[in-house]
């Protein structure tokens, strides 16, 4: 058991297991791990480091600036969603799990305040606790979103993002205000969560088949399904270096296609070819103005099995 850990057995402290998965990640991970300290203050912590077959130095660095860290070696470039499950079955007891992306930067207290939400909620559980997150320059990243579906999808091919601005049009709360207002979501991307043992325990490991993202939009509707809550804590704040305008063409055909995959596996094959095809109108119309990432992404979508990270078996 780690000092944190050991500090906090049997006090009353919460645990958290921390989670980070690294590839080829040397450049911004320690930016990460030297926040660790002020980020996790008031609790008990442990690293678990889930590396996938990195070919830079993440791990040495992780060792040496975490020492008494746990490393989970998956072998290959499992994906996000094996990676986690790998760390979490050798993390040591724990009250919850933040699963962390290397370049994010948590802020003094910041995760003490989201574990103060995790539980009851008038009847209700808050099962995954997501900070209010900043990019690099100090802005709001849209990091909030509500659950996909037809219309949304609709709106969005039509209208962009700015859909979001009513909630039946948009997947994307665009709303600067939401931000600063605790409250239930349907799910918030992934690069920041922390989620409880209850949670976890109920819902299970997270689903293999998505090799990046959609695997943290599929578990917030899963754990919704199990009576847990997806909650805004507006008082946390943390920075994320990277986001979606970083996004290759690449990775924003597996984006695109994994949002179909994730609505077959809740809706029937004819909702599903509505989806995709609206999504499809999307992609195919931003095409046609010259976007490359949207050129990609309407291909992938016909011809999804050409992706160049297909998803884990």
């Amino acid at each position: 058991m780690s000092a944190e850990a050991e500090a906090g057995a049997g006090s009353g402290v919460p645990t958290v297991a921390v989670v980070v998965v690294t590839y080829n990640s040397a450049a911004v991970l320690p930016g990460l791990l030297s926040s660790l300290d002020d980020g996790l203050r008031g609790l008990s912590w442990h690293l678990v480091v889930a590396d996938n077959a990195s070919a830079d130095d993440s791990v040495a660095l992780a060792r040496r600036m975490v020492p008494g860290c746990r490393v989970a070696q998956t072998g290959r470039n499992a994906g996000y969603a094996a990676a986690f499950n790998a760390a979490v079955r050798i993390a040591e007891p724990y009250d919850a799990v933040l699963i962390l992306n290397p370049d994010v930067r948590l802020s003094t207290g910041s995760v003490a305040t989201m574990m103060a939400r995790l539980g009851g909620d008038d009847g209700r559980r808050v099962g995954i606790a997501v900070p209010r997150i900043l990019d690099e320059d100090g802005g709001v990243a849209l990091s909030l979103r509500r659950e996909p579906t037809i219309f949304r999808a609709l709106g969005e091919a039509l209208l962009g993002q700015r859909a979001g601005r009513l909630a039946g049009l948009g997947e994307t709360v665009v709303d600067h205000d939401a931000y600063f207002r605790d409250g239930p979501v349907d799910w918030a991307t992934g690069a920041v969560m922390l989620i409880s043992r209850e949670c976890l325990a109920s819902c299970g490991p997270w689903e293999e088949r998505f090799f990046l993202y959609s695997e943290e939009t599929e578990f917030a509707l899963r754990a919704r399904d199990h009576g847990f809550l997806t909650a805004l804590v507006a008082r946390a704040e943390v920075v994320h270096l990277g986001g979606e305008s970083r996004v290759s063409p690449a990775l924003w055909s597996l984006l695109t296609v994994n949002r179909v995959r994730l609505f077959g596996m809740r809706h029937s094959r004819v909702a599903t070819a509505l989806f995709w095809s609206v999504v499809l109108l999307r992609e195919a119309s931003r095409a046609a103005l010259g976007h490359p990432r949207s050129r990609r992404a309407a291909a992938a979508l016909v011809r999804p099995k050409r992706l160049p990270f297909p998803p884990a078996s």
